[in-house]
């Protein structure tokens, strides 16, 4: 079977491979090759999966979709970081995922002071306008 794993900006993966296994919200699973078609929507985790050459490979993930149709599984997801050692693809997920996670809740906090500058000006107008 075909697995594509696809970011917002790139395909980062396209290959065929003999096995797959991910982690949904309510537990692992894998896929052969003549697996039945389903959705399943992904947890932040490690998908393994077995290249056509029988060499396990790892992908770490952001939260996303994998849809699996025919022969072709695709993974849609924001983040994904390919390895073949799983000790340094953790240290390189931790890093980068941190990295994002720090750069999302700076910008929350950015748009909560915005937010919060509309609502004050709004109250300000309002008492003027009494």
């Amino acid at each position: 079977m075909r697995l594509k794993v696809l970011l917002p900006t790139e395909v980062l993966l396209d290959r065929q491979v003999k096995k797959i296994v991910a982690e949904a919200q309510n537990g692992s699973f894998g896929i052969l090759p003549r697996h039945i078609d389903f959705a399943a929507a992904l947890v932040p985790s490690v998908v393994v999966y077995v290249d056509a050459q029988g060499t396990e490979r790892f992908l770490g993930i952001d939260e996303g979709t994998l849809v699996k149709c025919a022969d072709e599984v695709s993974i849609s997801t924001r983040n994904a970081v390919p390895g073949d050692d799983l000790q340094t693809l953790r240290d390189v997920v931790r890093g980068r995922f941190l990295e994002l996670d720090e750069r999302e809740r700076s910008a929350r906090g950015a748009l909560a002071r915005l937010e919060a500058g509309v609502v004050r000006r709004f109250v300000e107008l309002q008492e003027r306008t009494r």
